[in-house]
């Protein structure tokens, strides 16, 4: 954002006190706790190049919405801590990335403090996520002594500026010696060189070659060393990433796959927002646009509804601030104000097609918690509440059979996304709820048989502490606390099929 003109200040939120926040971070909660709770959508413009950035959280309570954000993204950037390698989150994310075949460009960032040594980064990485890894560049000094690192492509050494007084927030140019330079050992030390140059000789003879084809393909992924709070290495990342990183790519639909050059408008609904401006309680439908041009006022086919609408008051995005465009383009990501129509993984097509674009997966929480209203008196806004965050996908709402709507299951990916749940229904609908955490920790979705038929779920044998629910479309759900419960079903209950995610 800092090298394309978007912003002009760039730097780190760390709590509530800070004075500055994140650009992408708007819901108040998120401005209260300094981190990210969803995802955000940002636009801007380098060296030629129009980048549609699909933000999302970084720590290890995301939700479901960083999920389905990475099934509107051609590529993706996938951030490694230098100290703490590979997350938990970082591996729910990719197996999402590599099951799409999305390509993956690696930074590992914070090398300017103490960090693993920049093979065994590598190393894990192939193990832990099964991709194959080839440095673009190389760091020099990684304990807390960073000097820089060496550009593999350039053969040149980029030397890093601990004096820097303003901690990255503006833009840094980077001081340059040559590999080959008889000086390089008086800038950087002999020891440092020497290093460097037996690192660099096993990367030449034993690493794998940067072959674009694998990493359009998603097999490969460039890796980066720098420090993002300080700039370094941040626009040489942006600068090879454009150079490697494929234009909108064509997307599988129900009629084959729809190339961006198409000549009609094609997209997607991937994410609702409601409330964005709380002064106005508008509604948001993000849409990727597939193929095509839009232009404002374009009527198209709401594929599900089978009704012609027409996209008034498109919008793109800096985080919350909103611009009305005119026109956009495959790649581009616009919001249209939604009154109720949309739905996520919506297909909205130009003229008389029917196409339908992949249905976007509901993925499974694994947090579950009982909620009600603490006031019976407040159950209109309370449900109005739980079915605006359902239809978000900020949560999942279950319902046990023949019991009424005083209390719903809720099920959410991180548990942070309770407190979201407390916190928006409290701001946005007047509605303080009781929360009673739930023991359960999976969600299964029972699966029709061969003839289309569901089995009786009241007659499954099941453990005691098995629940059955239905999710928002009636489909029977699953509940269990353990792999070992969910053996005791299929185990129990021959012909019983099971599937982890369920459809929209």
């Amino acid at each position: 954002l800092l090298y394309g003109g978007a912003i002009h200040l760039a730097g780190a939120v760390k709590s509530r006190k800070a004075n500055r926040h994140a650009t992408s971070d708007w819901m108040e909660i998120e401005k209260q706790r300094g981190i990210s709770v969803t995802s955000s959508v940002m636009q801007f413009d380098y060296n030629g190049f129009c980048i549609n950035i699909l933000d999302t959280p970084g720590h290890q309570d995301f939700s479901e919405d960083t999920y389905r954000t990475l099934c509107a993204a051609d590529s993706a950037v996938m951030l490694i801590d230098g100290a703490k390698g590979v997350e938990a989150q970082t591996i729910k994310l990719f197996t999402v990335c590599r099951q799409r075949g999305i390509p993956i460009f690696t930074f590992i960032n914070k090398m300017d403090r103490a960090a693993k040594n920049p093979f065994d980064l590598m190393d894990e990485l192939e193990k832990v996520l099964g991709i194959h890894t080839v440095p673009v560049n190389w760091p020099i000094g990684t304990d807390g002594d960073f000097q820089g690192v060496y550009n593999r492509k350039y053969n040149r050494v980029e030397l890093f500026d601990s004096s820097r007084g303003d901690h990255g927030a503006s833009m840094v140019k980077v001081k340059v010696a040559s590999a080959e330079d008889p000086h390089l050992a008086e800038i950087i030390g002999a020891d440092y060189q020497a290093r460097l140059m037996a690192d660099i000789e096993l990367l030449d003879v034993a690493g794998d070659e940067l072959d674009l084809d694998l990493v359009r393909a998603g097999q490969l992924t460039p890796v980066f060393f720098g420090s993002a709070i300080n700039n370094f290495g941040v626009e040489p990342f942006l600068n090879e990433f454009l150079a490697m990183a494929p234009s909108p790519v064509a997307r599988h639909s129900s009629e084959g796959d729809i190339a961006p050059d198409a000549d009609f408008f094609s997209g997607f609904v991937f994410k609702i927002q409601a409330n964005m401006n709380p002064d106005h309680r508008d509604r948001m439908a993000f849409i990727r646009i597939c193929s095509g041009r839009f232009e404002k006022n374009l009527e198209v086919r709401h594929v599900r509804t089978n009704k012609q609408i027409r996209l008034a008051q498109p919008q793109q995005f800096m985080a919350q601030e909103r611009n009305l465009i005119e026109e956009a383009y495959a790649g581009d990501i616009i919001g249209i104000f939604d009154p109720g129509i949309f739905l996520i993984g919506d297909s909205l097509v130009q003229g008389c097609r029917t196409l339908r674009f992949d249905d976007i997966p509901v993925f499974p929480p694994e947090n579950f918690a009982r909620i009600s209203p603490r006031d019976s008196m407040k159950r209109k806004q309370f449900l109005k509440g739980i079915e605006q965050l359902a239809e978000e996908g900020a949560i999942q709402v279950y319902k046990q059979p023949d019991i009424g709507t005083e209390t719903y299951i809720v099920g959410v990916v991180g548990i942070l996304q309770f407190d979201v749940l407390e916190y928006r229904l409290k701001a946005e609908y007047g509605v303080d709820i009781r929360q009673t955490g739930l023991d359960y920790r999976y969600a299964r979705w029972i699966q029709p048989a061969s003839d289309g038929s569901y089995p009786d779920p009241k007659k499954l044998s099941l453990t005691s502490t098995t629940m059955l629910v239905m999710d928002k479309n009636e489909n029977p759900v699953l509940l269990f606390e353990s792999d070992w419960a969910i053996n005791w079903a299929l185990e129990r209950n021959p012909g019983l099929k099971l599937a982890s995610i369920g459809g929209q």
